[in-house]
């Protein structure tokens, strides 16, 4: 059975719970248009996590990957939609690092987009009445540390040239303050992802001359 395969982040920043992998938790295991999904949880380490998400990679050899991560201040999931080549963390990562101004991948381009069908995803989203949006940036710490290298490896990686892949963000859990959503939310609004994901290889571009 074909795989999706669904990444969290454990907790962060003095916080004892990190809603990203309490909500691909949830969906371990289960199933959506043929696929079983796997998640699994990614340090919130710099250096760490890139290979730990290179190894399920190469364990899983995925269809779809969705990376998530918390982002505080967000009320609504945020489908990211370009991963830049920089790390200039605001805050130390979990072993105490917090590199400024560094590249994610040294002699690599300076942007990826998303390969997720992030306005089919955005409109399935609408129409279960779940708070969403289109984000321009996915920050420059541990998340876009991660996002920046799974659409690397993804288009370098020949193994993987037919795997989809990106990052969505969720907000704060409302135990965490405000703005927040509540698990079953998160949970349900990331399988409409992967559903959405699934059936949609790419959004669909405007023509020549059309008006936005």
């Amino acid at each position: 059975m074909p795989t999706v395969l669904l990444t969290g982040f454990d907790a962060f920043g003095g916080e004892s719970l990190n809603p990203s992998w309490l909500a691909v938790k949830a969906l371990h295991g289960r199933r959506v248009l043929g696929h079983k999904m796997v998640a699994a949880q990614l340090p919130t380490v710099f250096e760490a996590s890139l290979p730990a998400l290179q190894a399920l990679l190469g364990e899983h050899a995925p269809a779809l990957v969705i990376c998530v991560g918390q982002a505080a201040g967000r009320g609504a999931l945020s489908l990211e939609r370009v991963a830049i080549n920089v790390n200039d963390a605001p805050m130390a990562d979990n072993v105490g690092t917090r590199p400024i101004d560094t590249p994610v991948v040294q002699h690599a381009p300076a942007a990826y987009f998303t390969r997720l069908p992030i306005k089919a995803m955005l409109a399935a989203l609408q129409h279960e009445g779940i708070a969403a949006e289109v984000s321009q940036t996915a920050g420059t710490f541990v998340c876009n540390h991660v996002f920046y290298g799974l659409m690397h490896t993804l288009t370098t990686n020949r193994q993987l040239r037919r795997t989809r892949g990106g990052f969505v963000h969720v907000p704060w859990l409302p135990e965490q303050g405000t703005p927040n959503m509540a698990l079953d939310d998160m949970v349900r609004g990331l399988r409409v992802c992967v559903r959405s994901a699934l059936k949609v290889q790419e959004d669909q571009v405007l023509g020549a001359g059309a008006t936005h």
